[in-house]
């Protein structure tokens, strides 16, 4: 039996239990499965800080910037549906590692532009035991238009959970948390960007 299908039979009541409870609804249903990748990605992120000496949205940051270098923080919030402020932690971490740097836009010296060191050149390459290798493999089973249905549904609950207009913040450590809460974040911050549902393109600025 995969992995799936035992969550889900460990979900359903023994049919032997007279005081069986009826079958979740579909919203029930889907907050579940949302709830047990929350789970999933807190686990691989605790995982990767103790191999790898970061968190799950820390090498996010790490491989967004290698993926756009010269990125303002301001972009990089936007892609993350995050004021740029939350980032603060993030970045004093990993500048203080050695592995992001700022440099003064050339065009401006009021920006700040970011770009990897050689320690983080040196990490942002693939690797097992993290949130992209696992998002990737799943990916990889799922056929192309179901890929995208699964697309519009995580868009449309991100348009509805107001991403964007409330936006997520992500802690000193770069554990992701919503305003007064702390399951949403990772969830965001992990695979809005893998799924390729940031919907913009890096810019200077967050959108307005």
């Amino acid at each position: 039996m995969g992995p799936l299908k035992e969550l889900h039979a460990a979900s359903v009541p023994c049919a032997a239990n007279e005081n069986e409870a009826a079958p979740l609804d579909e919203v029930m249903e889907f907050l579940r499965l949302l709830w047990a990748v929350d789970q999933g990605l807190r686990s691989t992120s605790k995982f990767m800080e103790t191999t790898m000496g970061l968190t799950g949205p820390q090498r996010l940051v790490v491989r967004l910037v290698g993926q756009y270098p010269g990125i303002t923080a301001g972009g990089l919030a936007e892609i993350l549906h995050v004021h740029p402020s939350t980032l603060t932690g993030v970045m004093k971490r990993l500048q203080k590692r050695g592995l992001v740097e700022r440099r003064s836009d050339p065009l401006d010296a009021r920006k700040a532009l970011l770009f990897l060191t050689d320690a983080g050149r040196a990490m942002n390459v693939p690797s097992d035991g993290t949130v992209e290798a696992a998002v990737k493999r799943a990916l990889s089973r799922v056929p192309k238009a179901r890929l995208e249905c699964a697309r519009d549904v995580l868009t449309a609950l991100a348009e509805e959970l107001g991403v964007g207009n409330a936006p997520l913040s992500l802690d000193d450590h770069g554990e992701g948390a919503a305003p007064g809460d702390d399951t949403a974040g990772v969830v965001a911050a992990g695979l809005v960007p893998a799924l390729g549902l940031a919907g913009t393109r890096p810019g200077t600025e967050p959108a307005p």
